[in-house]
């Protein structure tokens, strides 16, 4: 019934949000450990990959190297962090590897390292490439006849490199439906505000300029994440790209939309008043 379906739902939309407060806490207690790495936008993007890894992509920890499993090429690589806590919690490494984060023979850098046995599918870092390979991987399997999806998780700061929006026009040419991106909107990136440094929006009508299929959400509503995600799946012909508004440091309100919390890492005393936030 209809009332049984919004019941669901509901306690999806609830198991979701109470992952990603979880994952939040595993985000800034990794950092904090390491006394280095990106923290703003590690939590801006966390809701966005707790709803992929643990409701809409289809993956397997168990079988890591699945032929027909959907691919997330993480193109921001400086947000790892968001990825390595999913990664851990959904059983592709034992969540104690966390604590290696940036240390020396570490299979967690502080950018990706392509190693898909643990679930990390491509080396990022360099802003733009993401988007690129995607394509290539959505090409082959077409070629293929493979039904999995692309997924890339780009970011604002990122959409001023040329390389992304060539990766945007090789897409749409091809007609690469399979390919989703997500576009983490925190208006913020190492030097500033993005509209300070270099002005990209507005992105939904630029993205649609370039014959992609745009949808513009709350990049924190997990009902607006989820139902943007059915969409995309649903859009046949054209990519699709989901600009996604979200706050950089989600959670913490000292960190929230603060640009000096980009790279650097909480202090001891900073970790005791977050996590207290965060309900741990």
């Amino acid at each position: 019934t209809t009332k049984q379906s919004a019941m669901a739902t509901s306690v999806l939309l609830n198991s979701l949000q109470e992952k990603a407060r979880q994952l939040r806490i595993e985000i800034i207690k990794m950092l904090n450990h390491a006394k280095s790495g990106h923290t703003a936008g590690s939590l801006s993007c966390i809701d966005i990959l707790t709803v992929l890894y643990f409701h809409h992509m289809r993956h397997d920890p168990k079988n890591p190297l699945w032929e027909d499993r959907d691919r997330l090429i993480l193109s921001i690589g400086h947000v790892c962090p968001a990825q390595y806590v999913c990664l851990a919690e959904a059983g592709y490494f034992p969540k104690k590897e966390l604590l290696t984060l940036r240390k020396l023979g570490s299979r967690l850098q502080g950018h990706p390292k392509k190693d898909c046995s643990i679930g990390i599918e491509m080396s990022t870092g360099s802003l733009g490439q993401g988007g690129s390979v995607a394509n290539g991987l959505a090409l082959s399997a077409r070629l293929d006849k493979k039904d999995f999806r692309i997924y890339t998780l780009n970011s604002d700061g990122e959409a001023q490199e040329g390389m992304f929006w060539e990766g945007l026009m090789t897409a749409a040419h091809y007609k690469l439906d399979s390919r989703c991106a997500i576009l983490d909107n925190n208006g913020i990136q190492i030097d500033g505000y993005n509209e300070d440094i270099m002005n990209v929006q507005p992105l939904a009508d630029k993205v649609r300029a370039f014959n992609w299929h745009a949808i513009s959400i709350d990049g924190h509503d997990f009902g607006q994440i989820l139902e943007a995600l059915d969409e995309a799946k649903r859009t046949k012909g054209r990519p699709t790209m989901i600009v996604a508004k979200t706050v950089a440091g989600k959670g913490v309100s000292f960190i929230e939309n603060n640009p000096a919390y980009h790279g650097v890492p909480l202090s001891d005393e900073e970790l005791g008043r977050a996590l207290k936030e965060l309900g741990e």
